[in-house]
Parts: structure tokens; C-alpha cells; sequence
């Protein structure tokens, strides 16, 4: 069994035993086992699979970091939503803000430009995995 956290600036949205985890990351998705070597990982937005007693749920999940040590697995992201939280609506509506900020890039400081672009990355996947019909 594995403990899985996930934490954002908001608040610790899921903490359990778990059998498995597929976490997506900039190098692609990596799917963590018990006895997974120690790992410390860029996380970027897409679907984060969680398997228990052979059901998986998903999770839609923003940029972070993810660390794997002795079969404790502890995610934190900008952002994080169950699948029942995501409304296709709201996720439209701040990716068309996003996009619209995007407009002016060169009038945003760095640091700003890197939160819009990652606002964009995490909207865009709630949005594709309703698509998708997950």
C-alpha cells in the first residue's frame, strides 16, 4: 500500500492508502507502485489516477512537484479538483480569462506570465478530461 497526499496553497485535497498512482509530469506519466525507488518529480496539469480495491478515480491536478519515499507519495500543486468538482462552465470561463490576459504577455512580469500560463494548463485539463467524458 501507498500513502498519498495531495496539498495546495488551499488546502489538503486527498489523503489515503492507495494501491497505485499514474501522475503526470513534464517527462510524461509515471506510474508509482509499492517499493518505488525515492523520486522527486515536476508535476504538470492533467489527470492524476488513483487506484483502490481495483476502483480508480481521477483527479484533475495543476502544476507542483511530487516526492516518492518509502511508499509515502506527497503531491503539492497549485491546484487540484475531484472529477465531480469540475464545472465545465467555471473552467471555461477562466480559460477565456487567461487567454485574454495572454494577449498583453508582454506588458506581465515573469512571475506573472508563469501563473497565467499554468491558470491556462490547469483549465485546459478540466476541460479536456470532461471532454473526454471521465
Amino acid at each position: 500500500m501507498l500513502t498519498l497526499e495531495i496539498v495546495t496553497p488551499e488546502a489538503r485535497v486527498y489523503s489515503d492508502t492507495i494501491d497505485t498512482v499514474v501522475i503526470p509530469t513534464t517527462s510524461g506519466e509515471v506510474g508509482i507502485l509499492p517499493g518505488h525507488i525515492p523520486l522527486l518529480t515536476q508535476v504538470t496539469a492533467g489527470d492524476l489516477r488513483i487506484t483502490k480495491n481495483a476502483k480508480t478515480e481521477t483527479l484533475v491536478i495543476g502544476d507542483g512537484f511530487a516526492e516518492i519515499e518509502n511508499d509515502r507519495v506527497s503531491i503539492l500543486a497549485e491546484n487540484a479538483i475531484t472529477e465531480e468538482k469540475i464545472d465545465p462552465a467555471a473552467a471555461e470561463a477562466a480559460r477565456a480569462r487567461a487567454e485574454e490576459a495572454l494577449k498583453n504577455r508582454d506588458t506581465l512580469d515573469p512571475d506573472e506570465l508563469d501563473r497565467v500560463e499554468a491558470a491556462l494548463r490547469f483549465h485546459m485539463a478540466q476541460l479536456a478530461h470532461k471532454l473526454r467524458g471521465k
